[in-house]
């Protein structure tokens, strides 16, 4: 009788050890099914927008067939739509189809596609476009297009027109550009007239007693701009709180000494204290305009700005900006701004459109109305899915032109989609010596990226692939 009593609960405890193991191999069938669907899902992310890998079902239906492997959706895509190259791995994307408005494109940075019948475009960024390496010889149906918001001391060659006019398409800090990035780092008018950092005027005057009238921070010393020999002879004539690696004369609190604190709000106290900023940006260019000027209008501080020589376009009012550029030499600049620092009523006037919440700039208001992408904005495409976009969509317009038996339009870039004049330097304080620096190179680099740029674009017409050595040959012909 024992023995039976054993046997059933021998036979007992097997059915739950068995039923146990079922239920935990079905729960890890589950999950192995739930994490393949979210790894696969989240391979198409890009800078926090999902990006589509299949067209839609009413366009392509057999994306969606089940057991579709990735790879072969990606095969089909290229096989299926016009296949943009990134030659500058900018995304880092091996294969991403993206839907344009009505249109696709298939964007990559495989440059096994060099040669694929449906390749139409290829994508640079200019600080990494090099003449190492460059999709040659170059197919009559093949567009260049060129993104580049960087200054220009990041690649001097592109900006000039043997160069520049390579491009089909361009996306770049010039008005004239097809995808004009002007505003890149302005997020929008509510950021402007924005009061929450905003330090009271009564205030400022009290601080006034332990902090200069000037407050500068700039880190990258002695660029094409030759800003910081203009700051150094300012400082002869006027008290500039100087915080960053160039010209410091003053400490950050440790924890914001680090460059990427420039954004957190510790920081943007210490500037709203001051009445001015000295805005000075690392190249004159025309529509060349960084977070140098917009961080001080954040603030409700007045920049002093030095930099676009077409900046008065951008200002959110006639009267929001010192501009450097209308006073004949750091004296009186100087004088300028001691007087305004003694007068309420005159400095107040630099900052009544921002109290007032009133942005008079109509060409700003259009721009920031009708730019196609956002600025730290989730709900909007970013700059560089803008331009990807305005490249798929230019090329399906030929493609709709050549199939109703029409030309396609040639779009070339010019001289005014990038271009800016030779760096010169301030000739300051000639008593003192010059200490040799990066400042002494600027102007030669510029002289020598002619050249650079002449040679590259005679190797480009030759249309065959040329070796550095060729390239530098010809640079030193001359």
């Amino acid at each position: 009788m024992v023995r039976i009593q054993r046997g059933k609960l021998l036979a007992f405890c097997l059915c739950v050890m068995a039923t146990v193991f079922l239920l935990i191999t079905l729960q890890v069938v589950v999950e192995l099914g739930k994490f393949e669907g979210k790894k696969f899902k989240n391979s198409h992310l890009k800078d926090g927008h999902a990006q589509m890998e299949a067209e839609p079902l009413h366009l392509h239906p057999f994306f969606n067939r089940e057991g579709l492997t990735l790879n072969r959706k990606k095969t089909l895509a290229a096989d299926s739509f016009p296949i943009m190259l990134w030659w500058s791995p900018l995304t880092g994307e091996t294969g991403r189809l993206s839907q344009c408005g009505a249109d696709a494109c298939f964007f990559t940075i495989n440059r096994t596609y060099l040669h694929h019948h449906r390749t139409k475009a290829f994508l640079f960024y200019g600080t990494d476009f090099s003449i190492d390496s460059l999709p040659l010889p170059r197919k009559a149906h093949h567009d260049w297009a060129l993104f580049h918001e960087e200054s220009p001391k990041n690649n001097y060659k592109l900006f000039h027109q043997p160069v520049i006019t390579l491009f089909n398409y361009t996306a770049t800090f010039s008005r004239h550009s097809h995808l004009p990035l002007t505003t890149q780092y302005l997020e929008g008018t509510e950021v402007l007239t924005s009061l929450r950092h905003l330090v009271p005027l009564r205030s400022k005057n009290h601080l006034r007693k332990s902090l200069a009238p000037l407050v500068y921070v700039q880190s990258d010393c002695d660029p094409p701009s030759d800003r910081d020999s203009y700051v150094r002879e300012l400082m002869t004539y006027i008290e500039v709180d100087s915080y960053g690696e160039c010209l410091r004369n003053k400490p950050l609190p440790p924890q914001l000494s680090n460059p990427a604190s420039m954004d957190a709000d510790g920081f943007f106290r210490i500037l709203a204290q001051y009445k001015f900023i000295l805005a000075f940006e690392n190249a004159v260019c025309d529509d060349y305009i960084t977070e140098k000027l917009w961080r001080p209008l954040k603030l409700g501080v007045v920049p002093v700005y030095y930099g676009s020589p077409s900046i008065a376009d951008w200002l959110p009012s006639n009267r929001s900006a010192i501009l450097v550029s209308e006073f004949s030499h750091p004296r009186e600049l100087a004088s300028y701004i001691r007087a305004l620092d003694r007068d309420d009523r005159r400095y107040q006037a630099y900052i009544e459109w921002k109290l007032k919440g009133e942005i008079s700039n109509q060409r700003l208001l259009t721009a920031l109305r009708e730019r196609k992408w956002g600025v730290q904005d989730v709900k909007q495409d970013n700059y560089i899915d803008a331009f990807e976009c305005m490249v798929c969509t230019k090329v399906w317009d030929n493609i709709r032109l050549q199939e109703k038996g029409l030309p396609p339009k040639r779009w070339q870039a010019d001289v005014t989609h990038l271009s800016c004049p030779e760096p010169t330097v301030f000739a300051f304080s000639p008593l003192v010596p010059r200490r040799r620096s990066l400042r002494e190179m600027w102007i030669p680099s510029f002289q020598q990226s002619k050249k650079e740029a002449r040679a590259l674009r005679w190797l480009v017409d030759r249309n065959q692939n040329f070796s550095t050595q060729e390239f530098w040959a010809l640079v030193f012909k001359d």
